[in-house]
């Protein structure tokens, strides 16, 4: 029986829909698996919305925008790249960045918008089912689509990809121009950090544990993971639970 993945299309309003519009007044043929959520802008698809995709068992994800330079928006199609860009590190984290493409479709390419949609079919054909659907491992894969989750929806990470433009090309607040490799270095680390301290949140869901004892599960360095719990006492997300011997213990005090 041959696999057929459902996809979801995020197209925007002003040039990917009327694409495929166009490529369905043309009778140009492509393949039905996409299943098309019409946003206003290519910009305006949150990066949340692709993990919720991806744990309620969706094969693959398609984001098609205006071409760079042409958004009815201005700027939406660049702002959409950026978070993409966020999201696909995100996912390369757990293995997942290979199920999801951003794409540019203008109004009048319906030929272009049928091409798309039948090469990123026939991608997600070839890698298979979501992994979400192998009840062996289904848990696991989730537990990591939702430290993702948590990752980019995180608002100082945001801020950080928001700016980077800025960053690598006008300079921060002291004029210092970051060079992109630098910037990317810093949020790889950005992302990995938080992807962790979902881990941490969820080891010390329902029982208080030492910083010792979180790290040997996690598998992170204790003094790591010590920064990684005031990080999240600051964000008023895990406080002491109890302290035997001198040695305190950590509990979730709040859902992320």
């Amino acid at each position: 029986m041959v696999f057929e993945p459902k996809i979801l299309g995020f197209l925007c309003n002003w040039c990917s829909y009327a694409g495929a519009d166009l490529a369905g007044v043309s009778r140009i043929q492509y393949p039905t698996n996409v299943r098309v959520i019409r946003v206003m802008c290519s910009g305006r698809v949150d990066p949340v919305f692709i993990a919720e995709a991806f744990i309620n068992g969706i094969d693959g994800v398609l984001v098609l925008g205006c071409h760079l330079g042409d958004c009815h928006y201005i700027s939406g199609n660049y702002e959409a790249e950026l978070k993409m860009k966020m999201v696909s590190k995100s996912l390369s984290m757990i293995n997942f960045s290979d199920r999801v493409r951003l794409d540019w479709v203008s109004a009048a390419e319906g030929n272009r918008f049928a091409q798309i949609v039948t090469d990123f079919t026939e991608h997600i054909r070839t890698l298979g089912p979501s992994p979400v659907k192998n009840k062996k491992i289904k848990k696991r894969i989730i537990d990591n689509l939702n430290a993702v989750k948590f990752a980019i929806s995180d608002s100082r990470l945001r801020a950080l990809v928001s700016r980077q433009r800025e960053l690598t090309t006008e300079g921060n607040v002291y004029g210092e121009i970051i060079p992109t490799e630098e910037f990317e270095e810093i949020l790889n680390n950005a992302i990995k950090n938080e992807i962790i301290r979902h881990e941490i949140l969820e080891k010390i869901k329902n029982k208080g544990k030492s910083v010792l004892d979180i790290a040997k599960e996690i598998e992170v360095e204790p003094h790591k993971v010590l920064q990684h719990i005031v990080t999240l006492r600051a964000r008023g997300l895990v406080d002491v639970d109890q302290i035997n011997e001198e040695i305190p213990t950590f509990i979730s005090i709040k859902e992320a």
